[in-house]
Parts: structure tokens; C-alpha cells; sequence
């Protein structure tokens, strides 16, 4: 195996497929509620309020690299603000997530989805980013929300089980529907991109819920509006990693969206998911968040089930989905320390 160059961050030659002296780690969503000091200093503000103070989103965005030693620093943001600062009129509900005052109904409605000018509109997320390419010892990474997680909120007012309202409106109105997702695509794209050129070493394009899709439909529906953001960050040079949850069928048809690294949830194996997105991209994850609450002997036994499939190439260790409130950090610390040491069998 070659070895890696002196100077080589961990992180991201693992995500551009280059050989790593450990296996990088990183856990979505590792700043929060599980970490008392971010608890301590988060105030009673809601999220879209936080994100506008830089200072107060450096501190909690290294608070995990401090206590965990992961390999990388995720932005503390939310994936609806671009949309929120174009004045659509979402808001993030306390213990709900997303929701929007008046949903997006029909073609009427593309009005309200003005191009995103990032300096202009989001100039706090930009300067945390900056703040945080200079104070950050790990690589930053910078996210967006892909266009079908979006929408879905958009069109269903908030949170969905079964997508509903978000399924209708992509059958109906194919029209309608290509618009909204070309829209919400290029302000995910304008957003990233003035986070690169901000000092974001690497991206993530979040489509958390687009799982509930079949692939048939992903590749007619979302397919092109994800290739838009992925190939349109091409020339940036920087890492970018498509995730989803319960996208088990899709992994191939995400991979050839145009990312770096795929995020793989818990229900398939990390091995399968190398087969189905093939050897020229990296994966990310893929243990249960529940797992880290169920404590350090069940942790490290489906670490070194998870680490075994990836044989230390091409892989980013990570959750399936994000932290969950009441894990317990030390855990996550113990961890880190246990993927850093762990070494594949000759």
C-alpha cells in the first residue's frame, strides 16, 4: 500500500480515496444537545437565531473536535436557512424541526424562491466559516440541503412520515415540480460554493429523506437536480459527500450523481454498499445511532463489524444519522480512540 504523504490530512485523502495512516471519524450532527457545554452556552434562541452570531458557532462547532478528536468540524447550521434568509417563511420549531407558514402549493409559489445572493443574505454563515478556517485543527465541512429534502419540507409544511403531499405534487405537476427542484439546486449550489470560497475544505449534500423514493423515481424525479449541485462544485477541488437516510436502493444512483464519498445508513452493510456504488468512491458511516447509547461493549463490538467491511480504504467512519440526545460522550470519545487505532488484519 503506498503510503500517505507526510502533509496528508487524514480526512480528506480518505474521501478522495488516497491511502490514510487511521480511519478518519466524524459523527453528523456532533455538536448539540449530547454535549453539556453546548448546553450550557446555547441559550434559548432558536437554531436560525444561533447561526447569525459567528462567534457563538465557532465555539459550538469545535466543541466536539475538543472532546471527541474527530477529523473533521462540520459548520453548526441547518440545512433550511438558505431557503429562510430568500424569505419564504420557514421557521425551526423547538423539538419539531422545519416548518413553513404557508406551504408551496403550485406553480404560484416558484415566486416566492428568489436567487440566493449568499453574501448578501447569509453573510453570517460565511463569516463563521472564515472564523472557523482559521481557528479550526481540522478540516471544515461545509453542508447544504439537497433539493428533494427541501422541497419536502416546503410542500408538506414540515416534517413528513409517508411524503404525501411532496409525492403528489412530483406526479401531478412534473413541470411544477422540475422548477422547484432547479431552484432550490441552485441556491444549494450558491450556498456551497460561497462556503468553499470561504474556507470550506470539504462539502455535504444532505438529502435526508429522499430514501423514501424508489430508484425508478429518484433517477426521474431528483436525479438531475442533485448532478447540478455535485458537478457544479467540480472545479472547487474539494471533497463532496452525498448522504441520505434509508437509501439503500439508491446508492449507486447517488454515487453517479457526482459525489466523492457516499453516506451509508445502518440498514445495509458497509461491503454491500461498496458493491453497489463501486471502487471509485468513498463511503461514509455507517453505525446505528443507537448504538452509542446502549454503551462502550456494544459500541466497539459493531465498530470492529463496521471497520472490518471498510478494511481501512476509502472509508470515513461515521453514524448512520445523527448524534441522538442522551448519548453519552465519552463514548464517542472512546470511539474516535478506538478507530484511530484500529488496524486491518494482513
Amino acid at each position: 500500500m503506498t503510503a500517505p504523504a507526510a502533509d496528508a490530512d487524514p480526512f480528506l485523502e480518505a474521501c478522495r480515496g488516497g491511502p490514510t495512516p487511521f480511519v478518519p471519524v466524524w459523527f453528523m450532527r456532533q455538536a448539540g444537545r449530547s454535549l453539556p457545554e453546548y448546553r450550557a452556552i446555547r441559550g434559548t434562541d432558536s437554531i436560525l437565531e444561533v447561526v447569525k452570531k459567528p462567534d457563538l458557532v465557532v465555539e459550538i462547532t469545535l466543541q466536539p473536535v475538543r472532546r471527541y478528536g474527530v477529523d473533521a468540524a462540520i459548520l453548526f447550521s441547518d440545512i433550511i436557512v438558505p431557503v429562510a434568509a430568500v424569505g419564504f417563511g420557514v421557521d425551526v420549531a423547538q423539538g419539531v424541526g422545519p416548518v413553513v407558514e404557508q406551504p408551496f402549493r403550485s406553480s404560484a409559489d416558484l415566486g416566492r424562491l428568489r436567487q440566493l445572493d449568499p453574501e448578501a443574505d447569509m453573510p453570517y454563515v460565511l463569516e463563521s466559516v472564515r472564523l472557523l478556517s482559521r481557528e479550526s485543527p481540522v478540516p471544515v465541512i461545509g453542508f447544504a440541503g439537497a433539493p428533494f429534502t427541501i422541497a419536502s419540507y416546503l410542500v408538506e409544511g414540515g416534517p413528513s412520515r409517508d411524503h404525501v403531499k411532496t409525492k403528489t405534487l412530483m406526479y401531478s405537476a412534473p413541470a411544477v415540480w422540475t422548477e422547484l427542484l432547479d431552484r432550490l439546486a441552485d441556491m444549494s449550489l450558491s450556498s456551497l460554493r460561497a462556503q468553499v470560497e470561504a474556507g470550506a475544505q470539504a462539502i455535504q449534500l444532505f438529502d435526508s429523506w429522499v430514501g423514501t423514493l424508489n430508484p425508478a423515481d429518484y433517477r426521474r424525479y431528483v436525479l438531475p437536480s442533485s448532478k447540478r449541485i455535485l458537478e457544479g462544485l467540480a472545479d472547487l477541488d474539494v471533497p463532496r459527500i452525498h448522504f441520505g437516510v434509508g437509501t439503500g436502493e439508491l446508492l449507486g444512483l447517488m454515487a453517479d450523481a457526482g459525489s466523492d464519498v457516499v453516506g451509508v445508513d445502518w440498514r445495509v452493510p458497509l461491503s454491500e454498499a461498496r458493491t453497489r456504488v463501486g471502487t471509485d468512491v468513498s463511503l461514509q458511516g455507517n453505525m446505528d445511532p443507537a448504538v452509542i447509547l446502549a454503551g462502550w461493549n456494544a459500541t466497539q463490538l459493531i465498530a470492529n463489524e463496521i471497520l472490518g467491511q471498510g478494511r481501512g480504504q476509502r472509508h470515513v467512519f461515521n453514524l448512520g444519522h445523527g448524534v441522538l440526545p442522551g448519548s453519552d460522550p465519552d463514548v464517542l470519545t472512546r470511539l474516535v480512540e478506538y478507530c484511530h487505532g484500529w488496524r486491518p488484519e494482513p
